[in-house]
């Protein structure tokens, strides 16, 4: 179901123009581009896009909401004006989206379609603007203001509090025993309130200096950094990083390393990134020719966690006609075994039954389109949700895998350090 098509809402064409500009005019951090009333950002490694002002949007819900998004946009580009001095990924018209996790979730889905982008890809920088029926005009970036400090921040359980979630994890865990499925995503829930309204680039800032390995993201008032690409597709190619099996950093590199090798030896780890290569992997087949998945995963090395990752990759496939866009990619992959479980069905089945809280967005695919189709989206872990009728309150969201193996003390242990990235991007806790 949507509730604005793209079309109807922009009755005159879109007008795209993108202009290289000398990467040295723009700061190191692009996030200082953006201004203090909201903007959109996607960045990893001082490069990506960030973005500000609305040129228009659509909203979506249910089963198709990502089909409906991704037609919308299709007519949309269908019809652009567009001048690509650059012709990169990220170039030309883009536009941004959010999709929640469930089907029946009310947070359903958004797209939105900025007035400017800057974009920075190793020494290329960019800007485009967007315009409906004329040429949009020329913008200059420029540094803003510096984001001002929320105050003092108050966490408090939400619903489900520790006591309750670790009883949550016993009742999945014996379900799995029970043969009833094999794997379970539990997420918790924490709120949070700041005693000023949430500045969201004081967040942002904090998580793309420290998450550099991370995809940090700001998209509708959704903000996290993640380590889970979903997909990402470029002329013909796609990427996904899948990630299952985490340990609690210690601070100690010489600790840290003896952690990484009993990971990557953890029987109960290896059987929960299994699943989840196993599921992305045969979602994603049907679409290539082609693809490569590794026989054993890396130790991917987090600020603090470490996890067992998988590159998996794959070519498209030329036979069948146009190629998916990026979002019809991520709309076939999801929900994977990382973000729900195996089978996929019984294990959504079990997170609505266990958990008290909507999901919305968490745990939902994140990221942005191209008018190619090509993009990046990602899967919005160790996320913040502000609240759209209160600028002090967000809620947080972290998961752990639940498999036959699971410690209920031992992943409340894992949910607190998947907390940590945007308890620290926030400031000074205090707890309530």
């Amino acid at each position: 179901m949507t509730d604005l098509d793209l079309a109807a809402t922009a009755p005159l064409p879109l007008v795209a123009r993108t202009a290289a500009v000398d990467p040295l005019d723009l700061p190191g951090d692009l996030t200082e581009l953006l201004p203090a009333d909201g903007g959109t950002a996607w960045i990893r490694r001082a490069d990506g896009l960030v973005a500000w002002g609305e040129l228009t949007r659509v909203t979506t819900a249910g089963p198709d909401r990502m089909a409906d998004a991704e037609a919308a946009w299709r007519e949309l580009v269908a019809h652009a004006v567009v001048r690509d001095e650059v012709r990169l990924p990220g170039t030309g018209p883009v536009a941004f989206g959010s999709f929640a996790f469930a089907d029946d979730s009310p947070a359903g889905g958004v797209l939105v379609v900025p007035r400017v982008v800057v974009g920075r890809r190793g020494a290329t920088a960019w800007v485009t603007t967007m315009e409906l029926g004329a040429v949009p005009a020329p913008v200059v970036p420029t540094p803003q203001p510096p984001p001002t400090s929320p105050g003092p921040v108050t966490f408090s359980d939400a619903d489900l509090g520790p006591d309750a979630w670790q009883d949550a994890v016993r009742q999945a865990v014996r379900r799995i025993r029970d043969g009833r499925l094999e794997k379970v995503v539990l997420a918790r829930e924490v709120h949070a309130r700041t005693t000023a309204p949430l500045d969201q680039r004081w967040v942002l800032r904090r998580l793309a200096a420290d998450y550099r390995a991370c995809w940090t993201f700001a998209v509708d008032g959704l903000l996290g950094a993640t380590p889970e690409l979903l997909v990402r597709s470029e002329k013909g190619l796609v990427t996904s990083r899948v990630l299952a099996g985490t340990i609690r950093r210690t601070g100690d590199d010489d600790a840290d390393l003896a952690h990484a090798a009993l990971l990557a030896h953890s029987s109960k780890d290896l059987e929960e990134h299994e699943y989840a290569v196993t599921s992305l992997s045969e979602a994603l087949a049907p679409f290539c020719s082609s693809t490569n998945v590794p026989e054993t995963p890396f130790v991917l090395h987090l600020p603090n966690v470490l996890h067992l990752a998988t590159d998996v990759t794959g070519v498209l496939s030329a036979d069948a006609g146009p190629p998916p866009t990026s979002l019809a990619l991520a709309a076939a992959l999801h929900p994977t075994a990382a973000v729900a479980g195996t089978p996929t069905a019984a294990a959504c089945d079990l997170i609505a039954e266990l958990e008290s809280m909507d999901r919305g967005r968490y745990a939902g695919p994140v990221g942005w389109i191209g008018a190619d189709g090509d993009g990046e989206w990602a899967l919005a872990l160790r996320t913040g949700r502000v609240d759209p009728d209160d600028p002090r309150h967000l809620r947080l969201f972290a998961g752990c895998g639940i498999v036959a193996a699971s410690d209920p003390a031992a992943e409340l242990a894992e949910s607190e350090a998947k907390l940590e990235p945007m308890r620290r991007a926030l400031g000074n806790p205090t707890r309530g």
